[in-house]
């Protein structure tokens, strides 16, 4: 692994500024309201309006075929969602207030600070939120009204929230994007992690995660001294900040190296996420009509196909996914002949195998809106609420392709490269589970058959 505090110096007086990560968040809060005001003001038309066609066109793809996989969660760093509350607790944007609240953590903060309740300190909420907004999909990647609503409503949520609980209790426990972000940022190339363990021993004050005068307690509640897994760090740069001794290193790592799936609430969230690219394939790219009349409900007035397809959804990632892996999981552990391993640990363990898979897959999605329906973005700068400027002179450029017959010539090796990663992560995890190598080769050929299985599902949907 390199170090690239390291090899970048500047780097780290970057990320060691108090005016970081402001730096970065206020010119996206002044670009975020000004898209939930094309959203309210500017044409309902969505392939008109910027609001849908940044945000779910541009946005989308850079953020899962870039920023996931070679930045982990730096979107959290500039997103623009929790910035209200959390100055609403600091009172500040950049200053230190003197002061300690309970538990420890320095620095004064406003509002209540109650604890999040322990029986919600996981993922589920954001996996119910997230599979809720999939249901409501053709909605909001096409009316701009849609958008403002449950974006706007995101930032009064995580306002108010902010206001009671501590720190970014929003953004670790309900943002439906966060759930999926620290999902896939297992797989990504950077990771926030410490540099010698016997420094960490050593020093008893924790700033890292308490805070000091010279930073803020981690938003996100992490301790870097025993954190092993980009999941829940929302790289806000604090701890670099807070740790005198210099032990804190941003490290250029190979990719998939965070292999642990803890729980059940993180498996049912990679369930919900390979499913949800299978239902979104079908629905916005696929041939059937049927679906796209399902899904724009309120135009076609099939209520009852939406109702329908609603229950799909729900049905196929919670339940119908889940227990076809479950078979597989059950063939695995029958086929190593090790009794010791518990059909729970396998199960959850080998569950990472839909991670890799899952995020390529998802970049594959990707691939045609940008190349099929990128050139909305040529014209929408020009007039980005639709009301007839032309500002850039690109206005009544037309919707054109881009090189679409290269579209499954990319996502082909894509889709493959995930079959690689996921059986590749799946031998490296066995290692730890199977002290024979030959129970763990047996365990993997089913988990090999499914993975071709669910391969073969997706290249047959993109390419035909």
């Amino acid at each position: 692994m390199i170090d690239l505090f390291e090899k970048i110096p500047i780097l780290k007086r970057i990320v060691t500024l108090r005016v970081f990560p402001y730096l970065i968040i206020l010119p996206n809060i002044f670009f975020f309201y000004l898209l939930l005001f094309a959203g309210l003001f500017g044409t309902p038309v969505g392939n008109r309006n910027i609001i849908v066609v940044f945000v779910w066109i541009l946005w989308w793809a850079i953020l899962i075929a870039v920023m996931v996989p070679f930045g982990s969660r730096i979107w959290c760093t500039m997103c623009p969602l929790p910035a209200i509350g959390e100055w609403l607790q600091r009172m500040t944007l950049t200053r230190v207030r003197p002061g300690e609240t309970i538990r420890g953590f320095k620095g004064k903060f406003f509002g209540l600070n109650k604890p999040w309740p322990k029986r919600f300190q996981n993922i589920w909420l954001q996996n119910i939120g997230f599979l809720i907004l999939a249901c409501f999909s053709g909605f909001l990647v096409t009316r701009p009204i849609v958008s403002v609503i449950v974006l706007g409503g995101m930032i009064v949520i995580s306002t108010i929230l902010a206001l009671i609980y501590r720190m970014r209790t929003f953004c670790m426990y309900l943002c439906p994007v966060s759930g999926f972000l620290g999902l896939y940022a297992m797989t990504a190339k950077i990771a926030l992690r410490r540099k010698d363990p016997e420094v960490c021993k050593s020093h008893r004050g924790v700033e890292c995660y308490l805070g000091s005068v010279k930073g803020y307690p981690c938003s996100w509640f992490q301790n870097v001294c025993t954190m092993t897994r980009n999941n829940y760090c929302g790289l806000c740069f604090e701890c670099v900040k807070n740790c005198d001794a210099g032990n804190i290193a941003l490290y250029w790592r190979p990719f998939c190296s965070d292999k642990e799936i803890k729980g059940y609430d993180e498996t049912w969230k990679a369930f919900i996420m390979l499913g949800l690219a299978f239902v979104y394939s079908v629905n916005l790219l696929g041939p059937w009509g049927i679906f796209k009349d399902w899904v724009n409900f309120t135009e076609s007035g099939k209520w009852l196909g939406f109702i329908l397809l609603s229950l799909a959804i729900v049905l196929l990632c919670v339940a119908v996914l889940p227990g076809i892996y479950w078979l597989f999981i059950y063939w695995a552990k029958k086929l190593s002949g090790n009794k010791e391993v518990s059909l729970k640990n396998l199960f959850i363990k080998y569950s990472y195998c839909l991670v890799p898979f899952g995020l390529l897959a998802w970049i594959a999605f990707s691939v045609p809106l940008i190349m099929i329906n990128g050139s909305y973005i040529i014209s929408v700068i020009s007039d980005p609420f639709g009301w007839g400027w032309n500002i850039f002179g690109t206005a009544n450029f037309s919707w054109k392709p881009f090189f679409p017959n290269w579209v499954p010539y990319i996502q082909i090796p894509l889709l493959l490269m995930g079959l690689f990663y996921s059986i590749k992560s799946t031998y490296e995890i066995g290692q730890n589970i199977f002290s024979d190598n030959k129970q763990l080769v047996r365990s993997l050929i089913p988990i090999t058959i499914f993975l071709g299985a669910v391969t073969l599902v997706f290249l047959r949907l993109y390419v035909g």
